[in-house]
């Protein structure tokens, strides 16, 4: 019912930046927090990033200083900002959208990930 694309994945040198994009589509009444994980090969998928409906953000250790998490609520969107890059920010990224349908029920959606790739 509630579907979860992301874009602006791609190769960077180490140094550089790259702005992911998220949108959320479908029977969605409202949307609570969205956020960006990552997940490396033989890793854990692990928090980047959330934003509440408030605005509210939280970030990684690993990444604060560095991303900035932002949404448009108006558009159902939710952005990452990724600066300063570093070949351990390899990985492929993942958008959670968490929220509720018609009738309120709550969902739980992902997107199909995108491959974010620093080179050294």
């Amino acid at each position: 019912q509630v579907q979860v694309v992301e874009s602006g994945g791609g190769l960077v040198q180490a140094g550089g930046s790259l702005k992911l994009s998220c949108v959320a589509s479908g029977s969605i009444f409202s949307i609570n927090s969205m956020g960006w994980y990552r997940q490396a090969p033989g890793k854990e998928r692990d928090v980047v990033a959330d934003i509440s409906s408030d605005g509210a953000a939280n970030y990684a250790d690993s990444v604060k200083g560095r991303f900035t998490i932002s949404r448009d609520s108006a558009k159902n969107m939710v952005y990452l900002q990724m600066n300063s890059l570093k070949p351990e920010d390899t990985a492929v990224y993942y958008c959670n959208v968490r929220g509720s349908v018609a009738w309120r029920r709550p969902f739980n959606s992902w997107g199909q990930g995108t491959q974010v790739t620093v080179s050294t």
